[in-house]
C-alpha cells in the first residue's frame, strides 16, 4: 500500500541532501527516509535536517534501509558518481549505470510500488536503465530531465528582458546535456512572442541574444562545477517541484525525462519532453508542433543518446 505522504531519497550527497532539505521546507510529506551507501552520512543528514523542523512543518525524517521505502509514494534516486570538472554528463554513464542497476534490484526486492524519480546523471540514459531494470509501467519511471535547464532558460531570458521570470514561458527539450535544444518557436512572455517582446524592449534583432542565452544555459553546469565543484541548489528545487506535482496531483506540465513510444517519431529511449505530471507520474507526453529545425535537433539529440544506450548492457 503506497503512503502518498512518504518520500524516499536514495543518495545523500550534495544533490540528495539538498532535495531532502527542500522537501522538508515545502512540507508536502509527513515522512521521509534517507538512504546512502555510507549509512552514517544518511544518519547525519537526517539529524541535521530534522533540527530545522521547529521552524518548518511536522515531519518524520530518518535514515533507513530499502525495507523502509517499500510504501514510499515517491522514490528519488540521486546516488552515483559526481560530474568532475571537464567531464560531460555522458562520461559518467558506465559507472552510474552499474550503480543504478544495483539500486533498482533492491527496490524490486522490497516490492516498492511508488514512482521513481531519477536525478542521477546522465539522467535520460539512467531513466531508461531504471525503466528497463524495474519493469515498471513507463509512467512510473521519470527523470528530472530538463526541468532545471528550463528554469535556467527562463531566468536568463528574464534577466535579458528585465521581466519577472514567472512570466517567461519557454522550455528546453532533448538530452539533459550538450545536445539539448531551446524550443524558441514556443517561447513567449505572457502570451507575447519572444521576438516581439524583444522589440518592445529595444532589441532590433533578438536572435543574437537567443543564441547567447542558449549557450549560457547549456554550459551552466560546467561553469558552476568549475567554480564550486558541484551543482545542487537548482536541481534540489527542480526535483522537489516534480515530487510536489506528483503528491498534489497538480497535473503540472514539465519537461521531464520520459519513455517515448512513437512521439516525435522516436521510441526505445527516454528523452526530456514536456509532459503532464500528476499522481500517476508522467501521465501524458505532449506532442508539440516544433518547427522543422527544432524537430531535426531533437532527432539528433535522440541519436546521440541511442548511440550511448547501445554501449550499455540492458539485457
Amino acid at each position: 500500500m503506497v503512503n502518498i505522504q512518504k518520500a524516499a531519497v536514495i543518495g545523500c550527497g550534495f544533490v540528495g541532501s539538498t532535495i531532502a532539505y527542500t522537501l522538508m521546507q515545502k512540507g508536502i510529506f509527513s515522512e521521509m527516509v534517507l538512504l546512502d551507501a555510507n549509512e552514517p552520512k544518511a544518519q547525519g543528514e537526517a539529524m541535521d535536517i530534522s533540527h530545522g523542523l521547529p521552524f518548518s512543518h511536522a515531519m518524520d525524517i530518518y535514515a533507513g534501509t530499502y525495507e523502509d521505502i517499500a510504501d514510499a509514494a515517491v522514490v528519488i534516486i540521486t546516488a552515483g558518481a559526481n560530474q568532475k570538472p571537464g567531464e560531460t554528463r555522458l562520461d559518467l554513464v558506465h559507472k552510474n549505470a552499474r550503480i543504478m542497476k544495483s539500486i533498482i534490484s533492491d527496490i524490486k526486492r522490497v516490492k516498492c510500488e511508488g514512482i521513481l524519480l531519477i536525478v542521477t546523471n546522465p539522467v535520460d540514459i539512467l531513466t531508461q536503465v531504471a525503466l528497463k531494470e524495474s519493469g515498471f509501467p513507463k509512467e512510473r519511471v521519470i527523470g528530472s530531465g530538463t526541468v532545471l535547464d528550463t528554469a535556467r532558460l527562463k531566468y536568463l531570458i528574464s534577466e535579458k528582458l528585465n521581466v519577472d521570470s514567472r512570466n517567461v514561458h519557454a522550455f528546453i527539450a532533448g538530452e539533459h546535456g550538450d545536445s539539448e535544444l531551446a524550443v524558441w518557436s514556443c517561447a513567449n512572455i505572457y502570451g507575447i512572442g519572444l521576438d516581439e517582446f524583444g522589440k518592445i524592449k529595444g532589441y532590433a534583432d533578438f536572435d543574437k541574444e537567443k543564441d547567447k542565452i542558449y549557450h549560457a544555459v547549456r554550459d551552466s553546469a560546467y561553469e558552476i562545477i568549475e567554480r564550486k565543484g558541484a551543482t545542487y541548489y537548482g536541481i534540489g528545487m527542480a526535483a522537489a517541484k516534480i515530487a510536489e506535482s506528483i503528491v498534489r496531483d497538480s497535473h503540472t506540465v514539465a519537461p521531464v525525462s520520459v519513455s517515448l513510444n512513437g512521439e516525435y517519431g522516436l521510441s526505445g529511449l527516454c528523452l526530456s519532453i514536456p509532459s503532464v505530471v500528476g499522481r500517476g507520474g508522467a501521465e501524458q507526453v505532449l506532442e508539440i508542433n516544433f518547427n522543422e529545425e527544432e524537430t531535426e535537433k531533437l532527432r539528433q539529440s535522440a541519436e546521440e543518446l541511442k548511440s550511448v544506450l547501445q554501449e550499455i548492457d540492458l539485457a
